[in-house]
């Protein structure tokens, strides 16, 4: 029997993989949170797929995607990242990646885990949307403008509200799924 998807994962199957297993999940682990902030900073202007095409490069080329190796990356690192062709090869996205680390470090420290800060925004809980079609799934929300807008102040770059919201869909902070698809109840 075919199951009902949200339409935006169409018939590749590493986007339906994404989508059934991944997408909308919530996620309170620190590094995975940090991993999709990285692919997602990367998204920025670009399609999701093909981020999700070289997520295995982007593991390789940032060392699993550990913020505390991330942070000490000095310039022979960041010339490496650069003539790296598996990655998007994009100069401020990669020193944004850097800084990043260190700035969620930084919200470590204040709030004992990024998980605890992050989450702290929506009480800990998702926030479980209606929507019935694709184009009822907003591109940003209030709460997306005001998570922006504070990581910002914290030194963050590249999380305009688009990619925060982007963000918060990926890792089940909003559940985004139409109702009528099959992982709108079980995330």
């Amino acid at each position: 029997m075919k199951k009902n998807r949200c339409a935006w994962c169409g018939n590749d199957p590493l986007y339906i993989e994404y989508h059934d297993v991944e997408w909308g999940v919530p996620v309170y682990n620190d590094a995975k949170l940090f991993e999709f902030l990285i692919l997602e900073t990367f998204q920025a202007g670009l399609s999701w797929i093909t981020i999700l095409k070289k997520r295995e490069n982007f593991r390789k080329a940032f060392d699993n995607f550990d913020y505390k190796k991330i942070v000490n990356y000095r310039e022979d690192k960041f010339n490496e990242l650069i003539n790296n062709a598996g990655i998007i090869r994009n100069k401020l996205k990669i020193r944004a990646t850097i800084s990043n680390a260190e700035a969620f470090i930084k919200v470590q420290k204040e709030f004992g885990t990024f998980s605890n800060y992050i989450w702290g925004f929506t009480s800990g809980k998702p926030i479980k949307n209606k929507a019935k079609t694709l184009d009822e799934v907003p591109a940003t929300t209030k709460l997306s403008d005001k998570i922006s807008k504070d990581l910002k102040k914290r030194g963050f770059k590249f999380v305009g509200s688009t990619v925060i919201y982007a963000h918060m869909q990926a890792t089940g902070m909003v559940n985004d799924h139409v109702t009528d698809c099959f992982r709108y109840n079980e995330v």
